[in-house]
């Protein structure tokens, strides 16, 4: 595949670029920051994620001959922006909210500082990662704490397109899930995967038992038995005959898996293998899993609902111009209002820990009195183009928002519609 990414965006991005080159304002020092306006509904908090793919994305954001070649054959643009264009790699400052930090209404996600030219070409891109990967990653969470420690595998692959499919399993891990089905995941996130056998491989041999004998003469007794493709009760019995009661795990994949999985376990332990595991899938999100919390489920297998977001497969992001020469500029649209100014943000908490507001405030102006517990949510990512030291890694993330979840109020965690869990305070 091309590494470039520099066509990975919006015809009118480069309709703006020839017009602001042409007229001189193209190298107006200017701040766009990325925020969304709101939650999706009954969304308590969301999830940065897809900062760390989107700064290797503006990294890989260059025009090379094939497309260059193809913006002059398409005549999307002049040969004065051609020419630009063929030089042009990021220059500017990006500041940002690290991932698996929590983030609210209004929330300065990224600030992207440089001159329009060099910014304004990044919208698409930018929002088309982060509106992804914080998408997923919201959702995940909410299946996470819906699991109580329960582990999670990300298996929704199939379910979505191939490239995204492997951004999702980053996200999503990234948000809690244990392991994932996505081997390019795997080899690209060092994510540790999982699987076993699918219903085809039951139906591929002659007799359930064959199915099993075969699986467990290749993979050991540890392996996870599917046993319903046929009748669940005979399906744990001969699993246990053919495995023994040293057996891993069994899966449920379909139909009424609390009642199932509540008489698998009673006849699990009749049999002997009290240790064996149950595994539940089966079009599972975090409402069906919160159901499940008194049931004894050992573990469960999400595809569909987290590649989709469970329900908002988009976070709703905003790309949005806020100032230009050091001057305050703003969107007055109705129900598309933005606030000018370059700003920062800070996370009040209580001294027990819980958070309180988020501060929002102008980066330039006169800064509110830190507390003892406030915590600024900004971090450096580039300069002058290029990443700063020590940017945190993935699993910094995962712990980052392990601490996150723990600071929301209590009724923050519910699955409930209400208001967002933290409120947001411009100053």
């Amino acid at each position: 595949m091309d590494t470039s990414t520099a066509l990975l965006t919006d015809h009118y991005e480069l309709t703006m670029l020839s017009s602001a080159l042409a007229d001189g304002t193209g190298d107006r020092p200017c701040v766009f920051e990325v925020f969304a306006r709101r939650l999706p509904d009954g969304r308590r908090y969301g999830v940065v994620a897809g900062t760390a793919r989107v700064l290797d994305a503006i990294a890989d954001f260059t025009f090379t001959d094939a497309e260059l070649a193809q913006l002059e054959a398409t005549g999307v643009v002049d040969a004065q922006t051609l020419a630009w264009l063929a030089d042009y790699s990021f220059g500017g400052d990006v500041d940002g909210y690290p991932e698996g930090e929590l983030y609210f209404p209004g929330s300065p996600i990224m600030t992207v500082r440089g001159s329009f030219a060099e910014a304004v070409v990044l919208e698409t891109l930018v929002l088309s990662i982060l509106n992804h990967d914080s998408a997923i990653a919201s959702a995940a969470a909410r299946m996470s704490a819906a699991a109580h420690g329960r582990p999670i595998i990300e298996m929704g692959g199939r379910r979505t397109h191939e490239w995204a499919a492997v951004a999702a399993a980053r996200a999503a891990y990234l948000a809690g899930f244990a392991t994932t089905s996505n081997l390019e995941a795997g080899r690209r996130y060092g994510i540790p995967t999982r699987g076993t056998v699918a219903h085809a491989f039951m139906l591929l041999h002659d007799s359930e038992e064959a199915a099993f004998r075969a699986q467990v003469d290749k993979l050991g007794t540890d392996t996870t038995l599917l046993v319903d493709t046929y009748d669940i009760t005979a399906g744990i019995e001969t699993a246990v005959r053919v495995a023994g009661t040293e057996l891993g795990a069994i899966r449920i994949d379909s139909g009424d898996v609390g009642v199932l999985a509540r008489k698998a376990r009673e006849q699990l332990d009749a049999l002997g293998a009290k240790d064996t595991r149950i595994v539940v899938s089966g079009d599972l999100d975090e409402h069906a899993i919160a159901a499940l919390r008194a049931e004894p489920v050992d573990a469960y297998g999400v595809g569909t609902s987290v590649v989709t977001g469970s329900g908002a497969p988009t976070a709703g992001m905003v790309y949005k111009l806020v100032e230009v020469d050091g001057r305050p500029v703003a969107k007055r649209s109705t129900h598309k209002e933005s606030r000018g100014g370059r700003k920062s943000a800070v996370r009040r908490h209580k001294p027990t820990g819980t958070a309180i507001d988020e501060i929002i405030y102008a980066t330039d102006g006169e800064a509110p009195e830190f507390g003892e517990h406030d915590r600024p949510l900004q971090i450096p990512m580039l300069r002058d183009g290029q990443p700063v030291d020590g940017l945190p890694t993935l699993d910094d993330a995962r712990q980052r928002l392990r601490r996150g979840l723990v600071s929301l109020p209590w009724e923050g965690l519910k699955l409930s519609s209400g208001e967002p869990a933290v409120p947001t305070v411009f100053l």
